[in-house]
């Protein structure tokens, strides 16, 4: 707990950027954002990188998804992979206000936080929080829209295999029945609009599972906001 806490406060000190280890710099500079995170055509359902004019995926034309709208600043490659690794699995819990800002900069993503009543991150098994010591999609949410960050409505009631070692199909189906509504507030649910916070989409099999429950809890808008997309 105490390496925890002394990586958080050297993580928010101003230093070099993460990306070109510029000095001095915010934690990721406005010169790498430009380079590296310019706004690319996407599904509007599983926002996976398109073609420019195409405005949905030949899946999600086939197979609608539960969300409503999904949104990825980036896609999961050189730089930024790097530094969501290190995110999630080195413990640097810092990064999140960082990581935040940069999915403020993708188009729509304002417009879908103030549009919200609640903003859910994608929930941990107890075992996998107490592995990693924090949930990542949780730091997101709060450094994101603090106000209307509510973690404890979504659950996961099931701990599963780590997604990345999954095919596709396994990961479509290794999430059956693993994220339930707290039964005391669904209340909250019923008419809301809501976004779900996670780091990665890769198959969309986490986000899509967690969707089904919100909206057979009556959720009214479910949109998905992501860091980076997989192609």
């Amino acid at each position: 707990m105490l390496r925890r806490t002394i990586q958080r406060l050297l993580d928010a000190l101003p230093s070099q950027c993460l990306v070109c280890h510029a000095w001095p710099s915010q934690p990721i500079c406005e010169a790498c954002v430009n380079r590296f995170a310019q706004p690319r055509p996407r599904c509007r359902s599983c926002a996976l990188a398109l073609p420019a004019g195409v405005a949905q995926c030949g899946e999600c034309i086939k197979q609608p998804p539960p969300l409503d709208h999904c949104l990825a600043a980036v896609s999961y490659e050189y730089p930024w992979s790097d530094l969501l690794v290190g995110y999630k699995f080195h413990e640097h819990p810092g990064r999140a206000s960082a990581l935040a800002l940069l999915l403020r900069s993708a188009p729509w993503v304002e417009p879908a936080l103030e549009a919200a009543d609640l903003v859910l991150p994608m929930p941990l098994s107890n075992a996998r929080l107490q592995t990693r010591g924090f949930n990542q999609a949780l730091l997101l949410a709060r450094a994101l829209a603090p106000e209307k960050t509510e973690h404890r409505l979504l659950l996961r009631i099931k701990d599963t295999a780590p997604q990345s070692s999954l095919r596709r199909s396994e990961r479509l189906n290794s999430l059956n029945d693993v994220f339930a509504v707290d039964p005391m507030q669904h209340s909250k649910i019923k008419g809301a609009r809501l976004v779900l916070v996670d780091d990665v989409m890769t198959s969309g099999a986490s986000l899509f599972g967690a969707a089904r429950v919100l909206r057979t809890a009556g959720a009214a808008h479910i949109t998905g906001i992501v860091i980076a997309r997989t192609e």
